[in-house]
């Protein structure tokens, strides 16, 4: 617990690090509700999951394509450090990828409503977009070199374009819900990514 000064007050670098944790719970609830409900939803849903009233997120947030960015972000980073701790943790590297696909298209959910919220702002989307490949394309080339080595699928794939086909197939959700299961189709294209057969 930090030390109290003599007033009684908090030391600064403990309160900052209270409002970090703050706005990291903010950024993991509306990451959730954006997942279920879409960048749209209303923030009194998000702030109900955080646990804090809707004036807290506009404090933080002030206006929604800002807190969409921020969890932008945070999803990116998240991505990024899960890669390394899947493989540490996973009991291969073929199930690690997967595990991480599937953290990476939850994320696309959110990304793909990233470009109406800035839609005034395209030269931020960029550099948004840029940020993303540097972060994670390392991270996927990680998983799938791994998976090579250990023999459990063929080599060959690239990172850019396993994401870029991830992708793609989220985006058909969009237009038929009903019927189109994005997931199913990318365990699909992740079957294709099968070990080496022997001869």
């Amino acid at each position: 617990m930090p030390a109290a000064s003599n007033s009684g007050e908090v030391p600064a670098r403990s309160k900052r690090a209270d409002a970090q944790r703050n706005e990291q719970t903010l950024l993991t609830a509306a990451a959730a509700v954006f997942v279920t409900s879409g960048v749209d939803a209303p923030i009194r849903e998000i702030a109900a999951r955080a646990g804090v009233g809707v004036g807290t997120i506009y404090r933080h947030f002030p206006t929604r394509a800002d807190l969409v960015v921020a969890v932008y972000r945070h999803q990116v980073e998240a991505c990024a450090e899960a890669g390394p701790a899947l493989l540490a943790d996973a009991d291969s590297p073929r199930a690690a990828l997967h595990r991480w696909v599937g953290l990476f298209v939850d994320f696309l959910v959110t990304k793909h409503g990233l470009a109406n919220a800035m839609q005034s702002d395209s030269s931020g989307f960029e550099a948004l977009h840029t940020y993303f490949l540097d972060r994670l394309v390392p991270v996927c080339e990680q998983l799938l070199d791994a998976a090579v080595d250990a023999g459990e699928i063929e080599p060959g794939t690239r990172a850019y374009e396993l994401m870029r086909g991830i992708g793609n197939l989220c985006i058909g959700h969009d237009s038929d819900p009903g019927r189109y299961d994005s997931r199913r189709l990318i365990e699909l294209l992740l079957r294709g990514l099968r070990q080496p057969r022997s001869h």
